[in-house]
């Protein structure tokens, strides 16, 4: 019986804490860039078992995603996404950009950053004051929207998902704001210069002049208080949310500092019997608090529109595309709003119009201007077969076409978005700032309280007066406003500008690092030439023919993407010669192909293939190495074991690769050639486009190796290539830059895309880099100098020495000109030009 009670008791027990483990277990999807085969996916998921606590995990080539059952008492979300990224490969959870409304300065953005990251499941969160948006980075298998949503109103404001393409959008609830604020600041304005006229010079105005103090101070009081409490209102709103969350901000500030001197103001109107016996001078300081709205609020609106400008270049790419479609439907054209277009639709472009959406033409003949997308202003000739991009302008000709990409998966939606989570994005170098911003207001409250003792027990007479204005001052002037825009706008406006030129930057991390690089490493194929290399040679072994040696070779070569096989199979087909059909084709990386080809091995590829395999080359590598110092590049072909030919070929160096190299040079950079090509062939590539050090013979999975050991000399390294085959070692660079052409847009794969064919874009993006890294810079420290100097005038350091106070009014001056300057400054982003 005992026995019976104990073994259920046993198993009781282990299915307890089977179930905890259960419960325990988390499941996470993580996006991974840089897969280029379903080998990469194997590793990947290989390296992910082996990891501690995880319990099951299966990566998919195909969606790019990995997904993960792991114990989170074992195994942490951040470590997960580390062992990907030390393969080589580029993880991210799901990212998605917020609005979040009630934000003024950099303490608010700090409360929202701190009410974010306390969400268990959240990795990554970037605030961003100048565009009123939270990107965060969560793991969607353990938070989603509304925990997000709560922690941020319980923080005291407002949050709500974003669409592609609003965060340029100015929607009716921002529309009606400014309306507000405008008729505000019209108001406290117009009232606020009519009190300072009447309390500075108003005894020579007809009708005032000899009006008793008494009379004067109330008709300043009743001209005051409607600015108080109406344009006023929006602080004490503001500093009443923050007080609820037991914080404090930049509304606070204005708040305590305006009300300060209004309650004395009204003290000594209604009350002055209480001052005067009090042995203080009878003043009211109604000029000081209406000024201080009024300049508060023009601060605002004048950030406000130059945060609009700064994201005009956004709204220029919304504005490309049309908004109708000419589609086909049951044998009739019929006009319908471009959302309404369904992938595999057949459109009609006439002159003169845009494109609707992205495809292909199945019908006519016509020049399109593709200069929204690639910069190239010449209209380029498209015919059946032919891949057009939404938004770009037909501009002579007539054709339909097949709908292949819609909404949110064409090429300018790819551009758009990327453009909406740059400008949403945080660079590094603003973490200084943000720590600043959290412990800010409640910095200042304490240098204002202590401003205000020392005045009332040091100071001259009347001491009470002079400490209320000047506690005032420091109130006033110190605005975490210019630190939090420092970052944001310079990035809004740099990356904006990049958009307009062809330059699709990911975000801050992006351009500080891009600001920092030392070396650039240029892929050869495809980059630094055109990368349509075209056969300039056939050389046959005793007993074939021309003809059998490019038949054989191009058999097998039409089963691959290699521009060299592309070269072979254009050449064969080119002189008319029938192609036989190949079968078990193989792929040998970095190195040729094999296959069998009327019952025949054949082997095309390099010497070291052909060595692998036994094939004896004897005369014929001296004759290779011939062609290849050239600068051809060369394969030979065997068949059944015996060499037959060697086929040569020649790839064009891009017209602009020299200039561009030569930029890079004057600007201090170190270039370096890489390639999986022989090294007399590189070599010459090089000595064309004046580059010194040469890497080759490199297989494609040794790239990776290089940029990293590059990264090991102490290198900032960014790496150029086309974003597909180059994928891991643009992964793996600080910076990877990929260029495309068109609609090969590889906007996943690299930290900057090159929209367009022209090299003299690498250098372009680089300098703009630097140029907003040091526009930053350079807002960062003006916000730190102006609060580091003005807070100390404004208590009243430069009293002793020089007798100098600072009038509360000059302080709210002072504070809005902080940051419409730094917003300016940004804005010269917006004038950048490429230095051809």
């Amino acid at each position: 019986m005992d026995v019976d009670r104990l073994s259920g008791g046993s198993e009781d027990t282990g299915k307890s804490a089977k179930l905890d483990i259960e419960n325990r277990r988390s499941r996470t999807v993580i996006k991974i860039e840089g897969m280029t085969c379903a080998g990469c996916a194997s590793r990947i998921e290989k390296k992910l078992s082996e990891l501690p606590g995880v319990s099951r995990s299966a990566v998919n080539f195909a969606s790019g995603k990995a997904q993960v059952e792991y114990d989170p008492a074992e195994l942490e979300l951040k470590e997960i996404v580390k062992a990907v990224e030390d393969l080589g490969y580029r993880a991210t959870l799901e990212k998605e950009v917020f609005y979040v409304g009630g934000m003024s300065c950099a303490s608010c953005v700090a409360k929202v950053e701190k009410a974010l990251r306390e969400v268990e499941g959240v990795m990554d969160v970037s605030v961003n004051l100048a565009t009123s948006t939270a990107t965060v980075t969560y793991d969607p298998s353990t938070v989603d929207f509304p925990r997000l949503a709560e922690a941020v109103e319980k923080a005291g404001f407002s949050f709500k998902r974003m669409r592609s393409g609003e965060l340029a959008r100015e929607d009716e609830e921002t529309v009606k704001e400014r309306r507000k604020i405008k008729v505000k600041l019209m108001f406290s304005l117009v009232m606020a210069v009519a009190i300072m006229v009447l309390s500075m010079g108003g005894m020579a105005i007809p009708g005032i002049k000899g009006l008793e103090e008494k009379k004067l101070f109330l008709i300043l009081f009743l001209m005051a208080t409607p600015v108080q409490f109406w344009p006023g209102l929006t602080f004490y709103r503001g500093a009443w949310r923050a007080l609820r969350h037991g914080s404090a901000d930049m509304n606070t500030l204005i708040a305590v500092g305006t009300s300060a001197a209004y309650a004395y103001s009204v003290l000594a109107t209604f009350a002055p019997g209480f001052i005067s016996g009090a042995g203080m001078k009878l003043s009211v300081y109604y000029d000081a608090s209406a000024t201080i709205i009024a300049l508060i609020l023009l601060g605002r609106y004048l950030e406000a529109g130059a945060r609009a400008r700064a994201s005009e270049a956004l709204k220029k790419l919304l504005s490309l595309q049309p908004p109708v479609a000419r589609v086909i439907r049951e044998g009739r054209e019929n006009v319908v709003a471009v959302e309404e277009v369904r992938q595999g639709d057949i459109f009609v472009v006439r002159p003169g119009e845009k494109v609707p959406v992205d495809g292909v033409i199945v019908e006519g003949r016509a020049y399109v201007d593709e200069s929204m997308l690639t910069g190239e202003s010449i209209p380029v000739e498209k015919a059946e077969g032919d891949e057009v991009v939404g938004a770009s302008l037909n501009t002579d000709g007539f054709f339909k076409a097949r709908a292949t990409r819609v909404g949110g998966d064409t090429v300018l939606a790819q551009i758009v978005k990327l453009v909406e989570d740059a400008q949403g994005s945080k660079a590094p170098i603003q973490r200084l700032a943000d720590r600043v911003a959290s412990i800010f207001v409640p910095s200042v409250l304490t240098v204002a309280a202590i401003t205000f003792f020392i005045w009332l027990f040091l100071g001259p007479d009347p001491a009470f007066n002079r400490a209320l204005l000047n506690t005032v001052s420091v109130l006033v002037i110190a605005c975490p406003c210019a630190l939090g825009l420092a970052t944001p706008t310079a990035i809004i406006a740099g990356t904006g500008r990049g958009a307009e030129m062809g330059i699709l930057i990911k975000g801050g991390e992006v351009l500080e690092r891009a600001g920092r690089l030392t070396t650039v490493v240029f892929d050869k194929t495809g980059t630094l030439t055109e990368g349509k290399p075209r056969v300039n040679g056939v050389i046959a072994a005793e007993g074939y023919r021309q003809e059998d040696v490019l038949a054989m070779a191009a058999a097998l070569e039409r089963m691959s993407e290699h521009p060299i096989a592309k070269a072979v199979v254009e050449e064969a087909v080119g002189r008319g010669i029938e192609l036989p059909e190949g079968k078990d084709f193989v792929a040998l990386p970095g190195m040729g192909v094999e296959g069998n080809v009327n019952g025949r091995e054949v082997l095309v590829g390099s010497d070291a293939v052909m060595e692998e395999h036994g094939v004896y080359l004897d005369n014929w590598r001296e004759l290779g190495r011939e062609i290849s110092s050239r600068g051809n590049t060369m394969v030979y072909v065997a068949i059944d074991g015996v060499l037959a030919g060697l086929i040569s070929m020649a790839d064009t160096v891009r017209p602009e690769a020299a200039r561009a190299v030569k930029r890079l040079k004057e600007m201090g950079l170190e270039t370096v050639l890489l390639s999986g090509d022989r090294l007399p062939v590189a070599r010459a590539v090089a000595e064309q486009v004046g580059i010194e050090r040469v890497l080759a013979e490199v297989l494609p999975g040794e790239k990776v190796g290089v940029v990293s050991s590059l990264q090991e000399e102490g290198r900032v390294v960014a790496m150029v290539g086309d974003g597909i085959n180059d994928a891991p070692a643009l992964a793996q660079a600080d910076v990877g830059i990929a260029v495309g052409t068109g609609t090969d847009v590889a906007l996943e794969a690299s930290d900057i895309t090159l929209v367009g064919e022209s090299l003299m874009n690498v250098p372009t993006a680089i300098h703009l880099a630097r140029r907003t890294l040091r526009t930053i810079k350079q807002n960062l420290f003006w916000a730190f100098f102006y609060n580091v100097v003005g807070i100390p005038v404004a208590a009243g350091v430069l009293y002793p020495i020089w007798g100098v106070t600072l009038n509360p009014i000059f302080a709210a001056a002072a504070m809005a000109a902080s940051s419409i300057s730094v917003v300016s400054n940004s804005l010269r982003l917006r004038r950048f030009r490429a230095h051809q």
